[in-house]
């Protein structure tokens, strides 16, 4: 059967064989601890099946990294958007300060980032 590689489907494929390979697992164990059928996850590779985001999670906890990463692999998420929520993740995972100063950091965040579309728009 030929591979259809839809959009970013190709490299996604791509990119979870790869993930896969350097986690040293099979793809039946993989399917296994992402809680999906051994055929689903060999299409999703092949690039013969679009996988939901939640399959995309499972499959990203069970591989132990990033679903955004996959998210924008597959064309659910676009760079900029896993950046920002990457970021923030970061923020608010952060053990060394309290509640209150991570909503003050995130605040900050927004509004240099907001600060700085600004001036790219300004500047076109």
């Amino acid at each position: 059967m030929a591979s259809l590689n839809v959009g970013n489907l190709g490299s996604l494929g791509d990119y979870l064989r790869e993930q896969r390979r350097t986690a040293q697992l099979s793809l039946r164990q993989l399917a296994d601890a992402a809680g999906v059928s051994n055929p689903y996850l060999s299409q999703i590779e092949r690039g013969l099946r679009k996988p939901s985001a939640e399959v995309l999670q499972q499959v990203a906890k069970a591989l132990r990294i990033s679903a955004e990463t996959l998210y924008v692999r597959a064309g659910i998420l676009d760079e900029k958007e896993r950046e920002e929520l990457e970021t923030r993740a970061v923020i608010l995972a952060d053990p060394s300060i309290n509640e209150r100063q991570k909503q003050v950091l995130l605040q900050i965040y927004e509004s240099f980032r907001k600060e700085n579309a600004a001036e790219s728009e300004a500047s076109s």
